[in-house]
């Protein structure tokens, strides 16, 4: 039996243009999971020059950023917005009229 070897998937590799970080962004904040939304923006971090640039836009040490953008981060408020800022996202709101949990 041949043994296929395979490459870890990164999603930062496809987010090529602005109009799939955008989707891919949109996706991340709809889950409602702030570790989904901290990955989501650290493949965008990477995809957008890397960590070391993020740190200094952000003025976050990268060790920090490393932590609460991987799978297992839970980045607090303050970064995720900090982050955001410093990747040119833009946050929206938009009402869910009708749905269930909007209490």
């Amino acid at each position: 039996m041949a043994i296929t070897k395979t490459a870890p998937y990164d999603a930062a590799e496809f987010l090529v243009d602005e109009e799939t970080i955008s989707a891919y962004l949109t996706e991340a904040l709809e889950s409602n999971d702030p570790r989904c939304i901290g990955k989501a923006l650290g493949a965008v971090a990477r995809a957008r020059g890397g960590m070391t640039q993020l740190a200094r836009d952000t003025g976050i040490a990268r060790e920090a950023l490393y932590r609460a953008l991987s799978d297992t981060g839970n980045p607090e408020l303050g970064t995720t917005l900090k982050v955001m800022h410093a990747l040119g996202v833009r946050l929206s709101a938009s009402l869910c009229i009708g749905e269930a949990n909007h209490a």
